[in-house]
């Protein structure tokens, strides 16, 4: 496979989508008022840190999601109610807080625990909306089949196609079924390596397969005209960090910085992150390193390895973004790009060593903050960025709002809508997230609340809510990356006081008036 240089791979990327993404596609007008439908992409991204070219990371090669930006509303400051993937994604498809659905691990479907909600494409499918999905929505096993009107089941190759990693992975099988291990431990222990780098065309791996099936799904509703709700969810940049290689070749590991802050914050509670090697502990390369780093006493991964992992990781993003454009030029040829909102978001944050660990979960900034993007077709403000606290439960809320579809009662967020018309506003006091963690050796709730200047955190006893097993605060504007707790210094006193207090009176309370 040819590869193409940087400059001329930038250039034929933006270029396919100028038509579509140089402007609205209508005259600037009241999006809610407009009689004709609107239809609806929406574009879910797997543990997507908020660090694309439009969020001011000039490294990252994201000319596709920047044009998308240059033409909506970007959120700066959007936080995931919890840093794992299918709580998560439950609140965004439901519009309820985690609280309400119950719904905080890996395991728990939400059916189980409000088995009656109407979630976000079922109030589409209400309104005569065609709701479709495919790829990752909600969180893999748990996906709710009474949200579509069809789900599309795509078909690719393997996850790992170095014939290397696959025999590495029948070794593994054999022993994983030499040593008994079913379930859970037998797939962790079974997995592959924790990058790869393959000259392979796009649709070699999932999610460029998966694009080229909504590709043709958009055609056909270009000629139908029927209105839709697509739901396209990709599932890299999660691990294991696989691309082809024209998209690592973006790319120069030389120029690639590891983490400034490469260790847990100063005062940390003890279990407030994950400990090394976390999530990547279970691929087999990263499993055996891992072994030999903590044999020779060290609790991070060495330079090299360090880097190889952030230039998967960008190389991912850049491929995750030449399919977000290939669906952005499929709006503009077929003519759906003029009644066709696009809402693109990442379901949480995602640490690259960072505060000493490597993954989600966790109560920080890092691990709560992921990209958010709307756009509206003739939207007014087209281009601008607003640095208004944006949360995911608002997702739902604001998609009903923006296609006038009214917005359940049941919905916890609040549209984001008028931050189209006036993004400096006065909006949201704080953003409100949470996760369970066994801190100092107790099993508690982590509630974190963001607000402009702060980040505070509550670690109660998960059998005795109300007791408060510790505390943390970072202060923005003096530790934008959160190093240092400072909930014990006298200092802030008066401020923790203020903030619990905050806490106590709940999102409700933090609403726009």
């Amino acid at each position: 496979m040819k590869v193409t240089s940087r400059r001329n791979f930038l250039k034929n990327l933006s270029l396919t989508a100028t038509a579509l993404w140089a402007g609205p596609a209508l005259p600037k007008t009241n999006a809610r008022a407009r009689t004709e439908h609107l239809n609806v992409l929406m574009i879910p991204v797997d543990d997507l840190r908020p660090q694309l070219g439009c969020y001011g990371f000039e490294q990252i090669i994201s000319p596709n999601i920047d044009k998308l930006a240059s033409t909506g509303t970007l959120f700066r400051r959007a936080y995931t109610m919890v840093a794992t993937c299918s709580p998560s994604r439950t609140c965004l498809m439901t519009g309820c807080r985690p609280d309400t659905t119950k719904v905080y691990d890996l395991v728990t479907h939400f059916r189980k625990t409000i088995p009656d909600v109407v979630t976000l494409t079922q109030h589409f499918t209400k309104h005569g909306y065609e709701s479709v999905g495919m790829g990752k929505v909600f969180h893999g096993s748990l996906n709710d089949m009474p949200s579509w009107d069809r789900w599309i089941d795509v078909e690719s190759g393997p996850s790992w196609l170095d014939p290397k990693t696959q025999q590495w992975i029948a070794r593994l099988q054999k022993e994983a079924k030499d040593k008994g291990l079913k379930g859970t431990q037998r797939s962790r222990y079974t997995r592959g390596t924790v990058t790869e780098c393959l000259d392979v065309p796009d649709n070699a791996y999932f999610d460029g397969a998966m694009t080229d099936r909504a590709v043709k799904e958009l055609e056909a509703f270009g000629k139908s005209g029927r209105p839709f709700f697509l739901a396209v969810g990709y599932k890299k940049p999660h691990l294991p960090f696989i691309a082809p290689k024209r998209y690592w070749d973006l790319y120069k590991r030389e120029d690639i910085e590891t983490a400034p802050n490469p260790f847990h914050p100063k005062n940390m509670p003890q279990g407030a992150v994950d400990s090394f090697p976390g999530e990547m502990g279970a691929y087999c390369d990263a499993r055996e390193l891992a072994a030999k780093q903590k044999a020779a006493g060290k609790q991070d991964w060495p330079d090299d390895f360090s880097r190889q992992l952030i230039h998967a990781y960008f190389a991912c993003i850049s491929y995750i973004d030449a399919q977000i454009g290939r669906l952005l030029t499929t709006l503009e040829q077929t003519g759906l790009a003029r009644n066709t909102v696009v809402m693109l978001w990442g379901d949480h944050g995602w640490h690259l060593g960072e505060n000493g660990t490597w993954g989600k979960h966790t109560n920080l900034e890092w691990g709560t903050h992921s990209p958010l993007l709307l756009h509206v077709p003739g939207q007014p403000n087209a281009g601008a960025a607003t640095d208004s606290l944006a949360e995911f439960v608002d997702v739902y809320p604001t998609l009903a709002e923006a296609c006038g579809l009214g917005v359940p009662e049941h919905c916890e967020g609040t549209s984001l809508m008028p931050l189209l018309e006036n993004p400096s506003r006065p909006w949201k006091s704080a953003a409100f997230s949470q996760f369970r963690k066994t801190i100092n050796g107790v099993p508690c709730m982590g509630y974190t609340m963001r607000t402009n200047q702060f980040r505070y955190t509550e670690w109660r006893n998960q059998k005795n809510l109300a007791r408060v097993v510790a505390r943390e605060l970072y202060d923005h504007r003096q530790d934008h990356d959160e190093n240092e707790n400072v909930a014990n210094n006298a200092e802030h006193a008066k401020t923790l006081e203020q903030l619990a207090a905050k806490m106590k009176a709940g999102w409700k309370a933090a609403r726009p008036m």
